[in-house]
């Protein structure tokens, strides 16, 4: 039979266990957001750069379909 300093004891045992293993997934959710994070301001560095060269980019010379003319035979 266990005694109560048994008891604590195993109770402590378990306790400092699942302190062991969140402060693991802690550790692990940390990095996830810090590669996370990386990828986020890469992206927006990539759009960044995409919206500038679309910016710089000059309108087509090709006319619409509603500013073409028909064709002859219409």
């Amino acid at each position: 039979m266990l005694t109560n300093f048994d008891q604590l004891l195993a109770h402590l045992a378990e306790l400092e266990t699942k302190v062991a293993f969140q402060e693991q997934t802690i550790d692990e959710l940390n990095q996830a957001l810090i590669d996370q994070q990386f990828t986020l301001d890469k992206m927006q560095h990539q759009l960044r750069h995409l919206a500038e060269k679309l910016h710089g980019v000059q309108g087509s010379n090709i006319a619409s379909r509603a500013e073409e003319t028909p064709p002859p035979h219409y």
